[in-house]
């Protein structure tokens, strides 16, 4: 591709920030930490690559939140974790996250609940705490039903109300590291030709999960989800090349829907059972089962499928939806404390790349604003010259790709990374796969590095989000390498039985100069 705009010399103009606490991306947790930390006194920025008001998973609503509510559950809370992680959802989704972690979160829900029901997210259904779905017959109920549908909005104007300073359009692509400790990040802004240096004594990850890494349900899409585009695993990509501790890239996990809308139809479903020869046996869908998911559905973000539906006069009542498996997610996780400390001093992690849903995200984006609020109180201001360098590296890096004047676009390189995840890294995967697909990744990386091109700002977005990508899906690839067994959907021939030995254990990975180092550790 060639490009009609270059900047001429080439030069990004350079903006300086300072802060106490950085929130990098402005989903459910960076907004609630930002909220918690300022309440108790510190500077706050938010960075948002788009706008708080429509970012992140929860950008159109939600309507499930798992939380441990005494009067409904009961006052063992021990009890019910086990209940939680009995279900296959829970368990895989929490694949890697310690059991103070989780207990902290549980411990601390209810108070969230209650606090979103004050700020004017309902958390309530005609008067009760309404309890359903997202879980088998039989099992314990673990999601609360709740009207999530402004969410963004409400957290946002709290957030603003409370002080702290937002700044949309503003991509953090690198953490800067000095003393062993955190010192701040650069970003690049997404609208002007410009990057943001900021000074911060403490950093909170709050960038999501991944999408983008393997090819989404249908073809012609780049992601898969509803705002998927820009959730592509920056925070796990930056702690990763800050040293920090990665765990579980390898394990994948998969989400079902409505054939052909995974971006706008993940949702509760109210269906009609069917026995073995596929005839239906129900419990068939009455009228009060249509205007009860038909509420939810609106609030979880589906207003353009329920459109489509209507328009095409299909009433689930009557008409059959097919549905199918979504594309692979990779599970991997930021490894966090209960405090919601990381690996590296002075960064913070929250939300779906420490603890994935909504309910794990408000809970311990709340909890890391609140340790980072108490650790900047006595932190010492550490020298942001001392990363001058990796600054300066970090500039040269983004106009190189907004000065070629000709070179192969982020899709060409986000496409081929797609093709090779699903090709040696997919459903099925062996030494020989992987052996060869990291490869491939590998020489990808490294003609991006040196061709990749961006006409724009937006453009340049979609870059920084690929090399992460590409650093990502090396994880994947050397920790599918080091699991040799079969687990969930981590399918190796080669090794087809599950190792009892790993049960209760994570595969971490850091960087230790430039190589990866891995260790198996008991998760407790």
């Amino acid at each position: 591709m060639k490009g009609d705009n270059a900047m001429g010399n080439g030069i990004l103009m350079e903006e300086l920030i300072e802060t106490d606490v950085l929130c990098v991306g402005g989903g459910i947790a960076g907004l609630m930490a930002a909220i918690r930390a300022r309440e108790l006194g510190a500077k706050v920025i938010v960075a948002e690559k788009g706008n708080t008001l429509h970012s992140g998973r929860g950008r159109a609503g939600n309507d499930h939140f798992w939380c441990y509510i005494p009067e409904v559950h009961g006052a063992d809370m021990e009890l019910f974790l086990k209940e939680c992680l009995k279900g296959p959802k829970l368990r895989l989704m929490q694949a890697g996250t310690s059991m103070k972690v989780l207990r902290a979160f549980l411990e601390n829900s209810f108070d969230i609940v209650k606090l979103w029901d004050r700020w004017g997210i309902s958390m309530k259904y005609q008067g009760r705490w309404e309890f359903a779905g997202h879980s088998f017959p039989g099992d314990v109920l673990t999601h609360l039903k709740y009207a999530g549908l402004k969410q963004k909005r409400i957290l946002t104007e709290k957030a603003l109300e409370k002080g702290a300073e937002i700044m949309n359009r503003v991509m953090i692509y690198d953490l800067l590291r000095a003393d062993g400790g955190i010192v701040g990040a650069i970003g690049i802004h997404t609208r002007e030709k410009k990057v943001v240096v900021f000074q911060a004594k403490a950093v909170i990850l709050g960038t999501g999960f991944v999408d983008r890494l393997y090819p989404p349900p249908v073809s012609g899409w780049l992601a898969s989800v509803a705002g998927g585009l820009t959730l592509t695993g920056d925070g796990r990509a930056m702690i990763y090349r800050a040293g920090g501790d990665v765990v579980g890239p390898e394990i994948p996990r998969r989400h079902v829907g409505p054939r052909y809308f995974s971006r706008y139809g993940q949702a509760t479903w109210v269906g009609v059972l069917r026995d073995p020869q596929d005839k239906p046996i129900g419990p068939y869908v009455t009228n009060e089962d249509y205007e009860y998911m038909m509420y939810w559905m609106v609030h979880e973000g589906n207003s353009s499928l329920l459109e489509f539906m209507k328009e095409e006069g299909i009433d689930i009542r009557r008409h059959p939806v097919e549905f199918q498996i979504y594309n692979m997610l990779p599970e991997g996780k930021i490894w966090i404390n209960e405090r919601a400390e990381t690996s590296v001093e002075g960064l913070y992690a929250a939300g779906d790349e420490s603890m994935g849903g909504i309910g794990p995200s408000a809970t311990y984006g709340w909890i890391a604003g609140e340790n980072a609020a108490t650790y900047v109180k006595d932190a010492p201001s550490l020298d942001l010259k001392k990363a001058r360098e990796k600054i300066e590296e970090k500039k040269v890096l983004a106009e190189k790709m907004r000065t070629r004047e000709i070179g192969p676009d982020w899709k060409e390189a986000n496409i081929a990374l797609q093709q090779i995840m699903q090709d040696y890294a997919g459903s099925v995967r062996s030494e020989t796969l992987l052996t060869a697909g990291l490869s491939y990744l590998q020489m990808l990386r490294d003609k991006a590095d040196a061709t990749l091109m961006a006409r724009n700002q937006w453009e340049l977005t979609r870059c920084l989000e690929t090399r992460n990508l590409l650093d990502i899906g090396e994880l994947v690839f050397i920790a599918a390498q080091e699991r040799r067994e079969s687990r969930g959907l981590h399918n190796r021939p080669d090794y087809p039985f599950t190792d009892p030995m790993l049960d209760g254990k994570g595969l971490f990975i850091r960087k230790v100069g430039e190589q990866p180092v891995l260790e198996w550790k008991a998760i407790n």
